[in-house]
């Protein structure tokens, strides 16, 4: 019974990637965006935050959403508590 979770919870994991590639190319095509310029205003975002806060890379995520004829970048960035550098 738990391969059978496991395998279920592999293919999910598999289509949430799959839905982040397409939205990724459609952000581009929305937007004219590269996937390469976003990822470097990830990485700059990160770099300016990180100078003031903690912040714990391994769970920042960064999405476009389009909300009628508008684009939003959404940053979801956790911050890890003082002293815990």
């Amino acid at each position: 019974m738990s391969d059978w979770f496991s395998i279920l919870s592999r293919k999910t994991k598999s289509a949430d990637e799959a839905k982040e590639r397409l939205k990724l190319v459609l952000i581009h095509d929305r937007t004219d965006i590269s996937v390469t310029t976003l990822a470097e205003m990830k990485d700059e975002l990160l770099q300016v935050i990180s100078k003031h806060v903690t912040i714990d890379v391994s769970k920042v995520k960064i999405t476009m959403m389009h909300e009628g004829r508008e684009q939003r970048l959404i940053a979801d960035i956790p911050i890890k508590p003082f002293g815990k550098r």
